[in-house]
């Protein structure tokens, strides 16, 4: 529709579509239709593709609980509560719980000589600059080089003293009864687009239940013990609580707010987030340190804890669904595409193989319809020694017989122009359309210029247009002018006569006009005869000894003739059906 073209709007176009009558077909059709409503409807039901989905939004409170004692070197038994081992602090969604510790007690500010490390040692005081410190560093250098030790000298610094020496956890950890340890874990939610509201703690649950249920029994128990998450989580908690590391709770909400199918349950699951093999990290565990501060005759002291322990994650994630008109349309229009495999996949059954040849030809002869680049000219060429036509691209540097093929098509015979043929010859009877031509039969005409370089059967006469250099035959032999079938069909006046009449009943059978009509009404029946239906796109050339015997059969009174034009798509489909 082109695009300057008002009445354009006012148009409609559709798709053309090639109906098969066949059983085979229809059942398969109908069978993959089937199969793929049926995925379309499971998919539909399973994911819940006809609701609308909202996220949650969540919080979390925890409450630990449990008791504890171990012996610390130095201190004696030591009883650990909530206070002691949740740690100074609980961050937001999460909860520390302390399983291992080293304690300094009686730590005091003062000087002394900094841990020995590796290339951290001194041999005097000028080894040590006064005022500086490092990263490692537990205080600030005094710029004197001390006994740190018999057998090595450190650097004095100003920290407090005693300095923490010892750096690696003790094995087993001290507070591995943490195992028994519970956490109550309180979770709130929230899916503002629906205005629902729902707690972990059902309804149901009142407090007789929170005191005696476990998971062992109720999956749905918000109350859990440590070693169980621990242990759920793919991991043993003697060997996590020596160093520590983190654990996620992952509690996930998937709810349909449906009427009908109305479920809104929490699932608890439980993994590690932290590398899990110690020897392949830098750092490994989990620890921070803390202090206790006390006054000692009036001097200030505190002990200091490095805690290593496990810290819980508590990750909510869901969604909940309920249902939309709108989101099932969508969901509808969406899947239409996929009846489309269906047509994919018999089309390709079709054309292949796998069912019959013939019905895959004339498929695909219905449903495809080949259009050629209109600046690329493809011309036909039919040779009498040869059954099938040849299509050559048109060269503007060699002649159209010497120009190499780029595909070759079989014939296609055109039975309706046969029969009218042969009923407009019937009168005389003197031709069998099946007998063979009498090849050994010389052409009248003898032309006085040499014959052609390109010329085969040595009747064509020169040309400088390389498009009108072909000849009737592809190797050396007898002009097919010389067939008195050629004589019959292209140049017997009262057949060209009666097909004119025919084309047009009021038409004046003297004249000038006539005699070009004549001559180009058999360059049409030549096509017709040697071509039978062109394929498409495809200009069918006549040759240049052809040309010349209709030429000199009927000739233009002035002597100039328009030569070689490609025949439009509407003339060539006219000549091809055989409209005698």
């Amino acid at each position: 529709m082109p695009c300057c073209d008002p009445l354009g709007l006012c148009q409609y176009q559709t798709n053309k579509l090639v109906r098969i009558q066949s059983v085979r077909l229809g059942s398969l059709k109908w069978s993959l239709n089937g199969a793929i409503l049926l995925v379309i409807c499971v998919m539909m039901l399973w994911n819940r593709q006809y609701q609308e989905f909202d996220l949650v939004v969540s919080s979390v409170t925890t409450k630990v609980k449990g008791v504890a004692q171990s012996h610390l070197s130095g201190g004696g038994d030591v009883v650990w509560d909530v206070v002691d081992y949740s740690g100074p602090s609980q961050e937001r969604n999460s909860f520390f719980v302390v399983t291992n510790v080293i304690v300094t007690k009686n730590q005091k500010r003062g000087k002394c000589p900094e841990v020995p490390r590796k290339g951290r040692l001194c041999r005097s005081d000028k080894d040590c600059e006064r005022g500086a410190w490092e990263q490692q560093s537990h205080g600030i250098q005094t710029g004197s080089c001390v006994k740190f030790d018999v057998m090595k000298k450190t650097c004095e610094v100003s920290a407090w003293c005693p300095i923490e020496t010892k750096t690696t956890p003790p094995r087993p950890a001290l507070l591995a009864a943490a195992e028994n340890f519970t956490v109550l874990i309180k979770n709130n939610i929230r899916f503002p687009a629906f205005n629902f509201i729902r707690r972990n703690i059902l309804p149901q649950m009142n407090e007789a239940y929170l005191r005696s249920c476990s998971r062992g029994n109720d999956p749905l128990c918000p109350i859990f013990q440590l070693g169980d998450v621990v242990r759920e989580a793919g991991e043993k908690f003697s060997t996590l609580a020596v160093e520590g590391g983190v654990i996620g709770i992952l509690i996930e909400w998937d709810c349909n707010l449906d009427r009908l199918m109305h479920r809104c349950l929490p699932k608890y699951s439980f993994r590690r987030l932290d590398e899990k093999e110690s020897n392949k990290t830098l750092y490994p565990g989990l620890n921070f340190r803390y202090a206790r501060y006390n006054t000692v005759n009036g001097v200030e002291e505190r002990t200091l804890y490095k805690a290593f322990g496990i810290r819980f994650d508590v990750m909510v994630f869901g969604q909940a669904g309920k249902f939309s008109f709108v989101q099932l349309i969508i969901y509808i229009g969406s899947t239409l595409s996929y009846y489309a495999l269906t047509t994919v996949f018999l089309d390709w059954l079709i054309e292949t193989s796998c069912y019959a040849a013939d019905v895959g030809q004339k498929y695909s002869e219905r449903k495809v319809e080949s259009v050629r680049d209109g600046q690329q000219c493809i011309l036909c060429v039919s040779y009498v020694d040869e059954k099938k036509l040849r299509l050559v691209k048109r060269s503007q540097k060699k002649s159209l017989q010497d120009v190499k093929t780029i595909n070759v098509q079989p014939r296609k015979e055109d039975a309706g122009h046969l029969r009218a043929v042969l009923c407009l010859l019937q009168p005389d009877g003197s031709v069998d359309p099946d007998a063979p031509p009498p090849l050994a039969h010389k052409s009248d005409r003898n032309p006085k210029a040499r014959r052609p370089a390109w010329c085969k059967c040595g009747v064509c006469a020169p040309s400088s247009l390389l498009q009108e250099q072909l000849c009737c035959r592809r190797s050396d032999g007898v002009c097919i002018t010389s067939s008195p079938l050629f004589e019959q069909l292209a140049l017997r006046r009262s057949l060209l006569e009666a097909i004119l009449l025919y084309r047009d009943p009021l038409s004046l059978p003297v004249g000038e006009l006539q005699t070009a009509a004549l001559r180009h009404c058999a360059y049409r029946q030549y096509i017709t005869w040697r071509f039978g239906v062109p394929p498409q796109d495809a200009h069918p050339v006549i040759p240049s000894c052809c040309v010349w015997r209709i030429r000199e059969e009927f000739p233009s009174p002035d002597g100039q003739y328009s030569g070689f034009t490609p025949a439009t798509m509407a003339s060539m489909q006219a000549c091809s059906n055989g409209e005698l």
